[in-house]
């Protein structure tokens, strides 16, 4: 692990190439390895999680790529090392995402799965008390460059995409690990609501787009 400190002058942000995706996607599966709702989701009980779990990732980020959604990288001269993918608020998903992500999801994650993630989408909208705001999907670091302030750079850049878009409210997040609920307090979001998807219990969150960090 590089406990190295970081120099923010050597780290820049930048919305991410298509090249860049394979590289995300293993950042964001070790991210959410343990995540409970994808443990549940892509059932880690039985054989092939991994591959599951690496495959939704995959769709997720090509879906994304293909929607023009907003995907930010940090990067240390050429080496991508955290990435965050937001929603716009006008992105168009939920229940009703491209047919052919749901065929993939599908197959990936079976009937159940796929409805447990659209169930997550939709359940987010409902209980958000704004009209216009960015939703913050994915967020992670490499494991091998976390603790050295990243996050909270990746942070910012999120707040600078969303500062960008006048009609946005905000950004919303839904936080299922609970070791990332102070990383997200720390960033002044603030608690809406507790929400179930499946058996798996999240925190609803949302930071205002006039709050300063």
């Amino acid at each position: 692990m590089n406990t190295a400190p970081l120099n923010p002058d050597d780290i820049k942000a930048v919305y991410l190439r298509e090249e860049d995706l394979v590289v995300a996607s293993s950042i964001l599966y070790q991210a959410y390895h343990d995540d409970p709702l994808f443990v549940e989701i892509f059932k880690a009980e039985e054989e092939g999680y991994e591959s599951r779990l690496r495959s939704a990732i995959r769709e997720e980020l090509i879906t994304f790529w293909q929607a023009r959604q907003p995907m930010i990288g940090l990067f240390e001269g050429q080496r991508l090392l955290a990435v965050a993918c937001v929603l716009r608020p006008d992105a168009g998903f939920g229940p009703g995402r491209f047919w052919h992500w749901r065929l993939k999801m599908l197959l990936t994650a079976g009937l159940f799965g796929t409805r447990q993630m659209v169930e997550k989408e939709q359940k987010v909208k409902d209980n958000v008390p704004a009209r216009c705001y960015h939703i913050l999907s994915f967020i992670g670091v490499h494991p091998d460059h976390q603790h050295r302030g990243l996050g909270h750079l990746l942070m910012g850049a999120v707040d600078t995409l969303v500062s960008e878009e006048p009609r946005s409210e905000g950004v919303a997040v839904l936080v299922t690990l609970p070791k990332c609920l102070s990383f997200f307090e720390h960033g002044q979001y603030h608690h809406l609501s507790e929400l179930k998807v499946g058996r798996i219990s999240g925190q609803l969150m949302f930071r205002n787009a006039t709050q300063k960090a």
